[in-house]
């Protein structure tokens, strides 16, 4: 075969090699959140659900608790109450959970462009009974906390707004006093903080508001486990 055509030919293979393997972001780790739990023999089984921001203090959470509790999460972002009704099901399991500690809210009142799983309160309200029900069934002990607030009034930036928190907060607040689930206020906790440990313009949280959000969950959780023994 002619010299050039053979080149050419190892050129495109060499092409189509590369668009069919996908590229892995070099030095990027998978999230040390995710790979499964291997649970300690006869310590209670706690379960972590919730967004980006309860990613944040489960390590945390699993290092306080660490002798105490064996401390699991779904290997995902939580998202919306409309999410977890289509996953929650997956998450549960068919093992026994001692305790869940939940939230749903952040991606509930996210608006549009960007809120494509949007909930109004009043949705939010309905989705959360639900879920709420579904868990109780599992015969563990709840907790919900409550949803972290959103800086400059909700609005992050032309394309990443939020409906009230607090609106949010006082429906799930409403649920959880109505079907006697365990309330850890998280908003309560961190807002007077928020300026030091919440990063700037985010709803998301330094090293140091996950460490603090952690130590509130974690105590929550301990304070339910000794209750129950």
């Amino acid at each position: 075969m002619n010299p050039k055509l053979l080149l050419l030919a190892g050129l495109c293979a060499g092409i189509t090699c590369a668009m069919d393997t996908p590229s892995k972001p070099a030095g990027r780790a998978a999230d040390p959140v995710f790979p499964p739990v291997r649970d300690v023999p006869g310590l209670p089984r706690v379960l972590i659900i919730g967004d980006s921001i309860s990613m944040g203090y489960t390590l945390p959470v699993r290092e306080l608790l660490a002798g105490k509790a064996n401390v699991h999460r779904p290997p995902t972002n939580c998202s919306s109450t409309g999410n977890g009704l289509n996953h929650l099901k997956s998450w549960l399991g068919d093992q026994k959970w001692d305790v869940i500690h939940f939230n749903f809210g952040l991606h509930d009142a996210k608006l549009p462009p960007e809120g494509i799983r949007h909930s109004p309160p009043d949705v939010y309200e309905k989705n959360l009974r639900e879920l709420v029900r579904q868990m109780q069934a599992t015969g563990a002990r709840l907790i919900f906390a409550t949803t972290t607030p959103v800086p400059n009034n909700g609005v992050i930036s032309p394309t990443r707004r939020f409906g009230s928190i607090e609106s949010y907060n006082t429906a799930a607040l409403k649920v959880m006093k109505e079907t006697g689930v365990a309330v850890n206020d998280l908003n309560g906790f961190i807002t007077p903080q928020t300026a030091r440990v919440q990063k700037p313009n985010d709803v998301h949280f330094t090293a140091e508001g996950s460490s603090l959000l952690a130590g509130q969950v974690a105590d929550a959780i301990g304070k339910i486990l000794a209750q129950a023994r």
